[in-house]
C-alpha cells in the first residue's frame, strides 16, 4: 500500500506541506519583510549639494542609507579625495551605502562593447567594494536592438559570477520607457535563465506603470529576489505612454496602488530597502532637506498604514 508520505513525495510537494481532510496548508509561514529607508540622490541632484551634501542631507532627514551614483563617486575621488576618506565620511554620517547607480553596457550584443562594459563594471565594483557597498544597479544600458532574453540571462549569470568574485552583486534593473527591456516579465525571464541563487531584480513603482507591467506580478515573487525597491509615484493627468522620469511624484501622491505594493513587498519576506528615487524639477527648486524629509515621511506613513508601527 502507498503511504501518504510517499504520495506527497511522488507529486513533488515535499514534507513542507501538511494535509488535512480537504485542505493543503503551507507551513511554515513566510517571514514578513523588514523595511529600511534609503535616499537615491537623484531626488535632490538638481540642487547640486555635492557628495558631502548628499550625505549630510540624508543623515539629517533620518534615512538609514543612501543610493549613490557612480559618476558622483568618481568626480569626488578625481577631485583629490581618497576612497578611504569617502568610506569614513559615509560611516560618520551613520549611513549604509545600500546600492550604487551605474551605466556599464554589459548586456549589449556587440562583443567588443560588451567586453568593455564588463571591464567598466568590474572597475566600478572594485570601487564600491572599497566603499563597503555590496550592490550595484545593472540596467540594459546601451542595448539598441531587440533582446534575446536567453542570451541576456547568460550574460547576467556571467555578471553575477563577477559580482561574487568582487563582493558587489548586480541588481537587474528595467526601465519602463526603454524599448528593449521595460517589462517585469522580461526581467523575470532573464533572472530565471541565469539560474542563480544570487539573482536579484530592482523594480520601481514608476517603471512598473510606465512599461505596462502593472503590480499584480509582484504577488508572484517571494524571498530576497527584491532587496531594493525604488519608491515614487505616477501622475494621473498624463497618458502612460507619454510620462517621463521628470513626472514622478512623491510616493502616495499619484495613482499607484501603494498599499497593495507595500503589502506585497511585506508578504515576500526578507529585508527590503525602500529607496526614494525622483527626478522632479519642481522638487529640485525647493530646499533639498525639506524634499528629503518629505519623501521619507511619506514612505514611512505608507508603510505604517500597511504594516503598523
Amino acid at each position: 500500500m502507498i503511504s501518504r508520505r510517499n504520495v506527497i513525495k511522488s507529486i513533488g510537494l515535499g514534507s513542507g506541506l501538511l494535509f488535512s481532510s480537504n485542505l493543503i496548508q503551507a507551513s511554515p509561514k513566510v517571514t514578513e519583510s523588514e523595511f529600511r529607508y534609503c535616499l537615491n540622490t537623484s531626488t535632490i541632484m538638481g540642487q547640486k549639494p555635492g557628495l558631502k551634501g548628499y550625505l549630510e542631507i540624508a543623515a539629517k532627514a533620518g534615512y538609514d542609507g543612501v543610493e549613490l551614483w557612480i559618476r558622483d563617486l568618481q568626480e569626488y575621488i578625481e577631485a583629490g579625495n581618497s576612497v578611504n576618506s569617502l568610506r569614513m565620511l559615509i560611516r560618520d554620517h551613520g549611513l549604509t551605502f545600500e546600492n550604487a547607480i551605474g551605466f556599464a553596457p554589459w548586456m549589449v550584443d556587440d562583443a567588443s562593447k560588451r567586453k568593455a562594459g564588463f571591464e567598466q563594471i568590474e572597475r566600478e565594483m572594485g570601487l564600491l567594494a572599497d566603499l563597503d557597498c555590496h550592490r550595484v544597479a545593472a540596467p540594459a544600458f546601451g542595448v539598441d536592438a531587440p533582446l534575446d532574453l536567453f542570451q541576456a540571462g547568460e550574460r547576467y549569470k556571467n555578471l553575477l559570477d563577477l559580482g561574487r568574485k568582487i563582493g558587489v552583486m548586480p541588481q537587474l534593473e528595467f526601465w519602463g520607457a526603454f524599448p528593449h527591456f521595460y517589462h517585469l516579465g522580461q526581467v523575470l525571464m532573464v533572472a530565471a535563465v541565469a539560474d542563480d541563487k544570487d539573482a536579484r531584480i530592482l523594480p520601481d513603482v514608476y517603471h512598473l506603470f510606465r512599461g505596462g507591467s502593472g503590480y499584480e506580478g509582484l504577488k508572484m515573487l517571494s524571498g530576497n529576489l527584491i532587496e531594493v525597491f525604488h519608491m515614487n509615484d505616477f501622475v494621473m493627468h498624463i497618458p502612460r505612454e507619454e510620462q517621463q522620469d521628470k513626472d514622478r511624484v512623491y510616493p502616495g501622491d499619484g495613482g499607484a496602488p501603494m498599499q497593495q505594493i507595500i503589502g506585497d513587498l511585506k508578504a515576500m519576506g526578507g529585508r527590503k530597502v525602500l529607496s526614494l528615487e525622483l527626478f522632479n524639477p519642481d522638487y529640485w527648486q525647493q530646499d533639498a532637506l525639506t524634499v528629503a524629509k518629505t519623501g521619507l515621511e511619506k514612505m514611512k506613513s505608507l508603510v505604517t498604514n500597511v504594516v503598523g508601527t
